[in-house]
């Protein structure tokens, strides 16, 4: 009999996108090929506390089981634990936000010297900052909307021009967009027209983040792209957001059950804009490193169709309304065989990695 593959699937975390882990991590327990592994879900509770096996399959069944954090030390305290399981044959992490796709968790991996799914320490920590996100879709000559950064230390400066909304409006406009430079869904995202609005979202902005971008807006639509694969990925169809007459696609609209936004799988765009929207995809994939998966957003702006990237997603949700495996059903993979080819592509680099020298010899 053919020994199964051993998957630790690593979901929850000390994030604002905890909920929407749980939803992915119950989506892929439910879907991938138990003929080929065995899964061990590993939860990390929402207090940075590594639950037990017998737990973690409790709260796939119920989102709103608890447990007791035992330990004072926050941020996985128990850590030590993940290193005691010897059997786990590669990692499926489905960690959204703050330490699950910054790069904090896959140098975890690279440590314990196990493969794992998703994007390498470097692609994951630059594409969860928008900002250098920016920089490299630039140097690809990808359009990018035009921002200026502000750090902590230039909002709590009194009179920094930055936090003028009027002087800011100069450069960028009067219509614009607040974001936490570090964060993901929507989340702490603002849409800003005002003196007022600028100073309320510029505060609940820089609760989430140490670095808050400040973008012109672009009008137009949302469109995404799932990419999949290490140096030669493969890049699905194009998806559009279609959100309702005054609305954004917030986290509200992403994943409540009376969102205004749906989904338009495939786009209904001229076949020039949508091979557009997929080369320039590949090209923020490739400047940013990225490997296994991601899923490139970007607008179409109304007033000329030129496509503005908006920011690359590298661990996309895999709940049911999700854009990522929408996209790739689409294109003729179904979901438990992206579940599949997702873990055979992180093994495939795991197993080049091992090739390469670290020390001459």
């Amino acid at each position: 009999m053919t020994r199964k593959t051993q998957v630790g699937l690593i979901f929850g975390g000390n994030s604002s996108e905890y909920e929407v882990s749980i939803m992915s991590g119950h989506n892929i327990y439910n879907a991938i090929d138990q003929d080929k592994f065995d899964v061990h879900p590993i939860w990390i509770t929402n207090d940075g506390y590594l639950a037990s096996e017998a737990d973690s399959f409790k709260v796939l069944k119920d989102p709103h089981y608890t447990v007791q954090n035992p330990h004072k030390v926050a941020n996985i305290s128990n850590l030590i634990e993940l290193a005691n399981l010897p059997e786990i044959d590669v990692f499926f992490p489905i960690v959204h936000g703050n330490l699950g796709e910054d790069g904090s968790l896959q140098g975890l991996f690279r440590i314990l010297d196990k493969p794992f799914v998703g994007d390498d320490v470097l692609s994951a920590a630059v594409t969860m900052d928008k900002e250098f996100t920016k920089i490299l879709a630039q140097r690809a000559g990808v359009p990018v909307a035009d921002w200026i950064a502000i750090k902590r230390f230039e909002y709590d400066e009194e009179n920094n021009a930055k936090c003028d909304y009027a002087k800011v409006s100069e450069k960028l406009g009067g219509d614009l967009f607040v974001k936490p430079s570090n964060q993901g869904s929507s989340v702490g995202v603002h849409h800003v027209t005002s003196e007022k609005e600028y100073r309320e979202a510029l505060a609940d902005a820089f609760r989430y983040d140490d670095k808050v971008l400040v973008e012109e807006t672009i009008h137009g639509t949302e469109v995404e792209v799932a990419v999949l694969g290490n140096d030669k990925p493969l890049v699905s169809g194009v998806g559009q957001i279609i959100n309702a007459a005054g609305t954004f696609y917030s986290y509200e609209n992403k994943y409540d059950d009376d969102s205004t936004t749906t989904l338009q799988i495939p786009a209904e765009l001229p076949a020039e804009i949508i091979e557009k929207i997929r080369v320039n995809a590949l090209k923020v994939y490739q400047a940013t490193e990225c490997s296994g998966l991601a899923r490139v957003d970007s607008t179409l702006r109304e007033s000329d169709q030129k496509i503005v990237l908006t920011e690359v997603n590298a661990l996309p949700g895999f709940t049911n309304i999700s854009m990522y495996p929408k996209l790739f059903e689409e294109a003729g993979i179904p979901y438990s065989e992206l579940i599949t080819r997702l873990i055979e592509i992180g093994q495939e680099r795991y197993e080049h990695k091992k090739t390469l020298l670290h020390k001459i010899g």
